[in-house]
């Protein structure tokens, strides 16, 4: 290749580089999240877009990209931030040291005013969370350390050290004064001295500060301060364990004695339970019994009314049996006395005269003797007739007077039996 060849695409190659640059610093995109400042590269002068994205002319101005809203890490988690251990240190008032580890969302600014006094301060946005947030950040933990002590940042005042650590930031540290108090260690029970910081007031009740927070100053707003962790030294994290031993202890004898006296009421209350099934299964039974016996009582009441029905009944029966008893005595009274006074119950007569001399005939006819003597002595005559006839003549006129019967008939000396 000719000197002329290569000069002439030296000079294309130099002119497409500077086509590409001219297309890249002429306008630059811009995100919806993000703000950007372009610097004039003759006035310096400082564009600031703030609202809405897109392309934006940059004029081959100097191009700074902020975060409108951003993370700040100080963790000691290897997956939060950065791979290193961030957390920050402090000194509680009775010596013990604390790493606390956590996170907190912080927004930059709107006004352009405060915009470049910003960035024409720090630059950019590694500059404003290492020089501006961490620092502060850093102070108002180590100052906040002092307020209290390990145990207490472990267990009672937890939030206070959040509260604490945020209201610095945002407001500035705290003017304190000290003194020196001797006190019992809350975990080891051991006396010792320690440095009491107690916060002073204004007039109005508020916080003195030894400062203005720089974050105010830039109306940098932080929010969602949180902890994830709070290392202390390892003769403080053996008393925290032991701590947490006791206190899983008693919380342990706490619930033992609760449920055991729940157990207690449990059991009362089944008692209570048991004894008021157990007498209401009594009630149960006695109404069942006073129930039965009511209705015995019934039964046997209408039984004793129907008993009483029927002895009215069968008496009633008997007084009508009576009546018609003696009605029928006295039809059949009255019936006989007509008939005797009708024929004088010649029928009965007759037939009690027919059987008396049937049976002195039978009497007669079975007796084989003399029936009177043979022989007579005395003044008399001889009987020469027939004893025996004689003698049934005499038991007949006997048998018929006994029975008042007059055997003449009337108007003739035959005997015929007559009623009388």
């Amino acid at each position: 290749m000719s000197n002329r060849g290569i000069v002439t695409t030296v000079i294309g190659v130099l002119l497409l580089a500077f086509g590409y640059w001219v297309v890249i610093n002429l306008g630059e995109h811009l995100d919806n999240s993000q703000i950007m400042v372009v610097q004039s590269p003759f006035s310096g002068k400082l564009t600031w877009y703030t609202t809405t994205g897109g392309m934006k002319y940059q004029g081959f101005g100097h191009v700074t990209k902020y975060n409108k809203r951003s993370q700040f890490w100080f963790s000691a988690k290897k997956d939060q931030g950065t791979a290193q251990d961030e957390a920050l240190k402090t000194r509680f008032n009775d010596g013990a040291h604390g790493f606390i580890s956590g996170s907190f969302s912080w927004d930059m600014p709107t006004d352009e005013k405060t915009l470049t006094d910003l960035h024409t301060k720090y630059g950019g946005q590694i500059a404003i969370e290492q020089q501006l947030i961490r620092t502060i950040t850093e102070k108002a933990v180590y100052m906040t350390g002092p307020l209290m002590s390990s145990a207490e940042s472990y267990a009672s005042r937890r939030n206070d050290l959040l509260s604490y650590i945020d209201d610095q930031m945002n407001n500035g540290v705290y003017r304190t004064e000290s003194k020196d108090e001797k006190s019992k260690d809350s975990m080891t029970g051991q006396e010792k001295t320690v440095k009491v910081v107690t916060l002073m007031k204004g007039p109005d009740g508020d916080y003195l500060r030894e400062d203005k927070s720089p974050l105010k100053e830039f109306n940098i707003r932080t929010f969602n301060l949180s902890f994830n962790e709070v290392k202390y030294d390892n003769p403080v994290e053996l008393q925290i364990q032991a701590q947490q031993q006791a206190v899983m202890e008693v919380q342990t004898a706490i619930a033992n004695a609760k449920k055991a006296e729940q157990q207690a009421i449990t059991a009362a209350k089944n008692g209570e339970a048991d004894a008021a099934k157990s007498k209401w299964a009594q009630e149960v039974i006695k109404a069942t019994e006073v129930t039965k016996a009511q209705q015995e009582k019934e039964v046997e009441t209408t039984l004793a009314e129907k008993r009483k029905a029927v002895a009215a009944l069968d008496l009633e029966t008997a007084k009508l049996t009576k009546d018609a008893s003696i009605a029928l005595g006295e039809g059949e009274s009255k019936r006989r006395q007509l008939v005797m006074q009708a024929d004088g119950a010649l029928e009965k007569k007759l037939d009690a005269y027919v059987k008396v001399n049937e049976l002195y005939a039978k009497a007669m006819a079975d007796y084989k003797g003399n029936w009177v003597p043979t022989i007579s002595q005395g003044g008399g005559t001889a009987n020469t007739g027939n004893g025996a006839t004689e003698l049934i003549n005499l038991l007949t006129a006997k048998a018929a007077k006994d029975l008042v019967l007059d055997l003449s008939l009337p108007g003739s000396s035959a005997t015929v039996p007559t009623a009388k």
